[in-house]
């Protein structure tokens, strides 16, 4: 009897520590969108209606940008990256110079969609590893 006790609350213990390597539970995984782990952003692909506010979380140890492609985001759309960059070219710049636009762990960044369209953009330091994500925006 008191094995399966034991089995049992053990059970629980690895699934709450797990949960935490996951994203979810107790790290607050209702505070953010996206999360970015060492080569991929979790979801790849997130959609939202036009107006929302999406937040991307860096869960992982890496250091990560939120770069748009801008010929990947409707023409209408205002600019994003992490860092506040006003276009794909400055944005890259900045992370060639002095890493700039770069979130450490657990750090944030966010940007409201106003425009419905679909939005492209990628991890500059992964790019190579292909760490893209992608925005659908809807009416």
């Amino acid at each position: 009897m008191q094995r399966r006790a034991y089995l049992r609350a053990a059970a629980g213990v690895s699934a709450a520590g797990l949960a935490g390597c996951l994203g979810v539970g107790a790290s607050g995984a209702d505070e953010y969108d996206i999360g970015m782990s060492t080569i991929e952003f979790r979801p790849e692909e997130h959609t939202v209606s036009a107006g929302d506010t999406v937040v991307w979380r860096n869960t992982s140890k890496q250091g990560h940008t939120v770069t748009a492609y801008e010929d990947g985001i409707p023409d209408e759309a205002a600019y994003f990256a992490s860092g506040d960059y006003d276009s794909e070219s400055a944005a890259r710049d900045a992370w060639r110079n002095r890493s700039g636009g770069v979130l450490t762990e657990a750090q944030t960044f966010e940007h409201t969609f106003e425009v419905p369209g679909t939005y492209d953009y990628v991890c500059l330091p992964h790019e190579s590893g292909e760490m893209l994500g992608r925005i659908v925006v809807e009416e």
